[in-house]
């Protein structure tokens, strides 16, 4: 009942006319800055920090927030219509989005993957108002085993589901796993896969591998057929759900942020790895299972719902430890740390009136978001009206610009240009991208944890294994491996019966 008083007091904060246009230019600003690529919700925050000195704290973390909930949508947005991700939180989104669009249903995915967000954002602001304690606790429970299983099990259930066999999606994890080591070695400093280059030293940043891998290879793969086949453009459809739509994805909207809160609030990973299983989880469930990799629309809503709850799970982390689980919840802490206030357990006491209505303004921010994108689904639609030729020459541009603005550095186009060669060679040999991108975003931390819990217990692989957490994430992992087999077991089972009856 505390928590809901406190709320309501949040509300008084938050639907001022002053907070509540800090709110819409901050669902306008993201959903722009979303929807360019390169240029994800963590780039829009950091640029705007210095913006924001003369404003309240609480004006400014309401636009934040409205920046972070609407950069998703905006990832989402050129996921689904042209198969290049705004950010990577937006990658899985691509996968049935854009063979959505190519058919002409390209205002369906987007309509779905906003009421999505609508849904998962709403049940994850909830569920932070109501458990964020708890959360807290188990956060601070979770040790350096359970992450590397958590990220074992992003890697396995990936590469069982995408592509058109397991040594595919293996062989695309493998890559996106080398593409990952490039850099120098988190725990000794040394430099790994270099070639003695200084700005190499950083790392391959993931904005620029994920937009090489879809956009440019995405781009030379269309280019290629062009010079066979015409770019027609393709047709967008018309802009509402129907009930068949509806009946196919509510229950997708609602599993969504059971899986993305979760993971939100822990570091394992930010919106990536839920999205990746609520896909999983999706496509295991489908009685469409036919449509998967063709256009199926519950893709597109399980997972745009579970990256919506993730951030709000994200915030649990930050305001009640002070622990950044995403790059826009480090960049949302030294904001905090800007105005001198110090997010942790003793956050909610000292600087109630601020987190209450940031956390009110996140439904707030919801429901902008919804009236804003909705209505606009089937205007953002009409680029596939565009040529190809003309589009997919502008994506290549918006990819230059975006991978330039990482770093400012001209090796950056460089490296993004080589990445969407190897983009282009995985679709002309049938490998799945998703995989490679997962093995980028969290190849790096998952051996740091590995490493952790090697070291923690002096090199015993037992150590691995040694918490309640990790062991039953194996027992996941190896009922996902081992499905198959046991599948064919069984059904050689019961045809011997069936043998033996007759």
């Amino acid at each position: 009942m505390n928590a809901f008083s406190s709320l309501m007091d949040g509300f008084g904060t938050a639907l001022t006319p002053i907070n509540l246009l800090w709110a819409a230019v901050g669902v306008l600003l993201g959903t722009a800055i979303g929807v360019l690529p390169g240029i994800g919700p963590a780039m829009a925050v950091a640029l705007l920090l210095p913006v924001t000195y003369g404003l309240e704290p609480t004006g400014a973390f309401i636009m934040f927030a409205g920046i972070y909930y609407g950069a998703m949508f905006g990832g989402s947005t050129t996921s689904i219509l042209l198969n290049t991700p705004g950010e990577s939180a937006a990658v899985v989104a691509a996968m049935e989005g854009n063979p959505m669009a190519k058919s002409g249903r390209g205002a369906q995915a987007l309509a779905a993957a906003a009421i999505g967000h609508f849904a998962g954002g709403m049940i994850g602001t909830i569920l932070l108002v109501a458990l964020a304690p708890k959360v807290a606790d188990l956060a601070v429970d979770i040790g350096a085993p359970d992450y590397f299983a958590i990220m074992v099990l992003a890697f396995i259930a990936v590469t069982s589901v995408l592509g058109s066999s397991r040594i595919r999606g293996l062989a695309s994890l493998l890559i996106g796993l080398t593409l990952g080591l490039v850099g120098l070695d988190q725990m000794t400093g040394q430099q790994r896969l270099t070639f003695g280059s200084l700005q190499l030293a950083d790392g391959i940043d993931v904005v620029i591998v994920a937009v090489g891998l879809f956009a440019i290879g995405e781009a030379l793969w269309v280019a290629a057929h062009l010079r066979r086949t015409s770019g027609q453009a393709i047709p967008v459809g018309r802009p509402w759900l129907g009930k068949k739509d509806v009946k196919r994805t509510w229950k997708s909207w609602l599993r969504g942020p059971l899986i993305g809160f979760p993971f939100g609030a822990i570091p394992a990973g930010g919106a990536e790895i839920p999205t990746f299983l609520s896909y999983v989880t999706e496509k295991r469930l489908s009685k469409h299972k036919e449509e998967w990799g063709k256009g199926a629309i519950e893709g597109v809503a399980g997972p745009e719902s579970a990256s919506s709850a993730s951030a709000a799970g994200t915030l649990v982390s930050m305001l009640t430890l002070g622990l950044p689980t995403t790059a826009v919840a480090a960049v949302m802490l030294a904001a905090f740390q800007q105005y001198g206030i110090q997010p942790g357990p003793l956050l909610f006491e000292r600087e109630s009136e601020l987190v209450w209505g940031l956390i009110a303004s996140l439904f707030v921010g919801m429901v902008l978001l919804l009236a804003l994108n909705l209505p606009l689904a089937p205007v953002w639609a009409k680029l596939l009206r565009i040529p190809r030729p003309y589009l997919y020459a502008g994506i290549l541009f918006f990819a230059a610009v975006g991978a330039y603005a990482v770093g400012g550095e001209a090796l950056d186009l460089v490296i993004l240009l080589i990445i969407g060669l190897i983009g282009f060679g995985m679709r002309r040999y049938g490998l799945p991208v998703l995989p490679a991108v997962i093995g980028v975003i969290l190849g790096p931390n998952a051996e740091q944890q590995l490493r952790r819990a090697l070291q923690i217990s002096d090199g015993s692989v037992s150590g691995l294994v040694d918490t309640p957490f990790s062991v039953s994430v194996y027992a996941v992992v190896a009922l996902i491996v081992l499905w198959p087999l046991l599948r064919k077991l069984g059904r050689g089972v019961l045809k011997s019966r069936r043998s033996v009856e007759k």
